[in-house]
């Protein structure tokens, strides 16, 4: 781990200001083998694990050489999903918080057009978007990158997985020419190798240790036959170990929706989380598992990545993973933050070649492991410490998160400790209240009042 402090680098001061009052005082692996050639202007390629600190190490760059008094889209950032869009969005804006008057956008699908034309209309400094979003602006001539100095591709393996080839070579055929472009990528097949050959200019590589200490995740191999047995040993762990938060990565969209209607129907609380998924119930599968409103999130990688969540208790792979890189991104989910992770996985006959890549890899035996005890079965799941509740207005309502709490706290109706994330958009604002206050809750916010008027409010399930 570095211990190399920010100061030591060539960043303007506001900058260095505002990262001693955010916390960040020591730069992270990737960021202190990164930033420095970032900040010289050259175009880099990096590769770093799911929680290793890119998108500072990116945002820093762009930020250090913005002139936010010329009002022109001057970097645009590229993300596969919506939901790491949003948060890499929020990254920035923290970064630039001593920057007065920066604008960033986020540029998503799922999303009205109209609203992002007339953002687009007022200018912006950083843009930061899915690439076929940004495509559409582009087609529509909404969107001009004639003044973008700095092009970031971010978790591009995932762009490629998800067929964005063709959207981000039209992208590119847009921008300047001369301009600095950053790789961020957390696995290198052969499709990124071609990429990055032809859009990088003499590019610096940078790659960080993606294995795990085994002292902060524990890892177990079960041989299953089938997925019968598969589903029937993923039973067994979740009622044994009963994990708080647990992510199941299966390897197809119709995998995930199976797995979960199996653990659904077997009283665990599940939500899927895949991309023929509408928005709407993307964002509420990603809402409820944050806030614990249920404690197991069946997905595929494409659509857990940007997933920002704390202290995940497991992560269960249905199969061994096509690569060995993306098995250790996948892990990398728990043992965060210096807390102890399981990692279970599950694997056949088929899988020898793949055991012995991820042995080789890991650098160490793979051996099968026990399950419990088939009475385990008997066990009743653990339900969700809290339950989501969505009420019909948000900031546009001007509404905000101290509002809620204080119309549930009001009469002493609900204690701070009953009451868990809160989170407000424009037109509506999810609240997790605890499990056994739900009734109380649902009734001061469907017959109080927020901002002097009432909202309608409903409870999110499954």
């Amino acid at each position: 781990m570095s211990q190399q402090p920010f100061s030591t680098l060539s960043l303007h001061s506001d900058l260095l200001s505002n990262l001693e009052s955010l916390g960040y005082h020591e730069m992270t692996e990737i960021q202190a083998q990164s930033l420095p050639t970032i900040l010289a202007g050259q175009d880099i390629i990096a590769q770093g694990k799911t929680g290793s600190g890119k998108t500072a190490a990116f945002g820093l760059g762009l930020l250090n050489k913005l002139d936010v008094k010329r009002f022109r889209i001057q970097a645009l950032i590229l993300c596969p999903t919506r939901e790491l869009a949003d948060q890499v969005g929020k990254e920035i804006r923290r970064l630039a918080r001593s920057i007065h008057n920066i604008k960033v956008l986020t540029l998503c699908g799922g999303m009205p057009f109209g609203p992002q034309i007339g953002s687009l209309e007022h200018g912006a400094h950083i843009i930061v978007g899915t690439p076929g979003r940004i495509e559409d602006h582009l087609r529509k001539g909404t969107l001009v990158l004639d003044d973008v100095e700095t092009l970031v591709l971010d978790e591009a393996d995932r762009m490629l997985d998800m067929g964005f080839q063709d959207a981000i070579d039209n992208i590119i055929e847009q921008a300047p020419r001369d301009r600095q472009t950053l790789l961020f990528s957390a696995t290198f097949p052969d499709q990124i190798e071609s990429i990055a050959g032809r859009i990088l200019i003499k590019p610096v590589s940078v790659k960080v240790d993606s294995t795990h200490d085994n002292s902060s995740i524990t890892q177990y191999f079960y041989k299953v036959s089938n997925n019968e047995d598969r589903m029937i040993a993923l039973r067994l762990l979740l009622l044994q170990y009963q994990p708080e938060s647990a992510l199941v990565f299966c390897n197809t969209k119709r995998e995930v929706q199976e797995v979960n209607d199996e653990l659904a129907n077997r009283g665990f609380s599940a939500i899927a989380l895949h991309g023929d998924l509408e928005q709407k119930d993307r964002d509420q599968a990603l809402i409820r598992f944050a806030n614990k409103s249920a404690t197991i999130l069946v997905a595929t990688d494409v659509a857990a990545r940007g997933l920002d969540i704390d202290n995940l208790s497991a992560v269960f792979n249905f199969h061994i993973a096509h690569d060995q890189e993306v098995h250790v991104h996948r892990i990398g989910r728990t043992g965060r933050a210096g807390n102890k992770g399981l990692a279970f996985s599950f694997y056949n006959h088929k899988d020898a070649n793949r055991i012995i890549a991820l042995e080789d890899y890991l650098d160490r035996t793979i051996s099968e492991d026990a399950l419990p005890r088939e009475d385990v079965l008997d066990k009743t799941p653990i339900q969700s410490t809290m339950i989501t509740l969505r009420i019909e207005g948000g900031k546009k309502q001007k509404i905000r998160p101290g509002d809620i709490v204080g119309a549930l706290t009001s009469d002493n109706a609900l204690t701070f400790e009953q009451i868990g994330k809160i989170q407000v958009s424009p037109n509506w604002a999810y609240v997790a209240v605890a499990r056994n206050s739900i009734k109380v809750a649902f009734k001061k916010l469907s017959e109080g009042k927020l901002k002097g008027r009432k909202f309608r409010v409903m409870v999110v399930r499954g």
